[in-house]
Formats: structure tokens, sequence, C-alpha cells
């Protein structure tokens, strides 16, 4: 359902601290000014090599900059996610909203394959997208075997730290202790540019969208999500001009910002994800979840809700017993 953001929404924001994860550049460097222009304590957590850019941003603020801080931290290493969060408490007291919006895109394509001397294929770093994008935020030291899963081996990091100190957080007027918005992409729906490792960690977001907006609603946390189109950026470089000459649509990066502040804010949206596309909204999970019985069948679609409800009577999944 195509929506247009609600600029009342900002006067929500005065005096709640929001942590924007990626947010020395591009669309989280548009989300932090948004934030901090409508009242919000802002943190921008990057990488080391970003803290000039941040600094710069953070000057940039003139009189308000107190209101802002930056944290380095790399978001695949868990105890870096942790200081990020106790520094933050630290500084401001609390936090109300977080932005999973740190990614990036592998360099060369997936079935370029790197020999060595012996001709033997080498790791060429591919699995690093699924560290920052998906594992990274996420607690994935997989160093044991893949089926010794447990219920706290597999999570968004920001989302776990957030979810862990929201969860302590007083209500506020509509009952919601705070608000995290996870960045995917078109990529998370859809896969033909065969950019394989993307793809892949964009489509585990929204895998991870879907499988923790539940119990976080039980917490009365909203979990959302933000799927941008083409938007010029970094990881767009490479043809954003031959994109334009053809004519083709793009975002701006505050258009994906915008569209990120309504999903924080909005408490109508809980477990949803928004498409921003030639800065247009639309909501699609919802569209996705009433048109089931059209792509698997009214038959298998009475029964995936029949398997929904018994998981909720019994509480949830039941974990298995950890194998050694």
């Amino acid at each position: 359902m195509a929506f247009s953001p609600d600029p009342s929404l900002l006067t929500r924001l005065a005096g709640k601290t929001a942590i924007v994860t990626g947010g020395a550049n591009g669309i989280g460097l548009e989300a932090v000014r948004k934030y901090h222009a409508s009242g919000a304590n802002v943190v921008i957590a990057d990488l080391s090599s970003a803290q000039p850019a941040a600094e710069t941003a953070i000057q940039s603020l003139g009189n308000d900059a107190p209101r802002a801080m930056f944290v380095p931290v790399d978001i695949t290493n868990w105890d870096d996610v942790a200081a990020l969060f106790t520094s933050t408490i630290s500084k401001f007291g609390r936090v109300d909203i977080v932005i999973a919006n740190a990614g990036v895109m592998e360099s060369h394509k997936f079935f370029e394959f790197q020999t060595n001397e012996a001709g033997r294929l080498i790791d060429d770093g591919s699995s690093r997208v699924i560290d920052v994008n998906l594992k990274g935020a996420m607690n994935s030291a997989f160093h044991k075997p893949f089926y010794t899963f447990t219920a706290n081996s597999d999570h968004n990091e920001a989302l776990r730290h957030a979810v862990f100190y929201m969860k302590s957080n007083p209500p506020d007027e509509d009952g919601w202790r705070g608000s995290v918005v996870l960045v995917s992409s078109t990529s998370g729906y859809f896969g033909g540019t065969e950019v394989v490792s993307y793809v892949s960690s964009k489509h585990g977001v929204i895998g991870l969208l879907r499988s923790s907006r539940g119990a976080a609603h039980r917490l009365r946390i909203r979990v959302n999500g933000v799927a941008p189109f083409i938007t010029p950026t970094f990881i767009t470089q490479g043809y954003s001009e031959l994109w334009r000459a053809e004519g083709l649509p793009t975002n701006t990066s505050a258009d994906v910002a915008t569209g990120i502040l309504h999903m924080s804010l909005d408490v109508e949206m809980q477990g949803k994800c928004c498409l921003v596309a030639g800065g247009t909204y639309r909501e699609l999970e919802r569209p996705l979840a009433d048109t089931s019985s059209a792509w698997i069948g009214d038959e298998m679609s009475n029964i995936f809700l029949k398997a929904g409800e018994f998981f909720r009577r019994l509480g949830g999944y039941p974990l298995p017993q950890r194998r050694c």
C-alpha cells in the first residue's frame, strides 16, 4: 500500500536518542541530520576510518553539536557493538531508536574464482558482505557446526542489543518502549542482479525482520524495515550516471532517510517494510501476506495459517537440544 510520510510525526523526536550505524555518510548521514534537526540526540556509529567525516558532520550541527556524538564501531565485533550501546546510555541516558543501516557490497563477482599457485580455490573474502550486512550485524561467531544453533546464536547484534536495552525503557504515551529499523534493499525481495553476496545478505535482513517482529512486539518494541531502490551512494557509483542517462528513477539519500524516520516513528508500523523507489513509499509485507493464496494456493495458504497458530499456541518454535 502506497503512503506519504507524515512530517507531523517528527514532533515525537524531541529528547529521544537515536543510534544510526553506518551514519557517517550517505543514507545514514541524512538520517542523522533529520533526527537531529527534529530534536533527537544522535549517535553516529561507524568505522574508525570514518571519524573525520563524522566529526565534520557533527561540527556542521553548530550550537546543537552536544546532542550528537561519534562512536567508532565494527558492527561485526560483539564487543564493539556492546560498547556502542553502553557509551550511548552513559551520555544520553537511554536508547529509543536504532537504525541498522551499515552495509557493503562485494567488489568482484561471486563466480570470478581466485586460485593459488596450485590451482586450488582460495577464500577471496566474498563472505565479508554477509558478515557486515547480516551476520554483522549478527551474533554469528559460528565456531561450532551449523546444527548447534541455540536461541542466542543467530540474531542481529544491533537488534539484540537494542531490544536488550529498550525492554527496560518506560513505555511512551502509545505504550511502546523503542523502535528498530533494519535497512534492507529491493535486493531483499528480488534477486535478478546476480550480486550474490549482497542479494543473499539483504534477503537475510528481511528474514530477520519477519522472524523477530513477533517477539519484539511482545516486549513493546517495534521492528520495521526499509527497502530502498537505486540510490546514488558509494555502492552504486559504478553505474549511477548511466542509470540517469536512461531516464530511470532514483532515490535521493534524503528520500530514503525520510522513509527511515517514518518507519521509526509511526506506531501503526510494526513488522512492516517500506519500499522507497523514485521518491515513492509503499509498504510490502501486508500485500505479500494478503496475496499468499495467489502464489501458493488456497489449500497451502490455509495449512500455513494453521501451522502459524500451532506454533503460537506452543509459545514459539521448540528449539532442539544442542548437539556436541
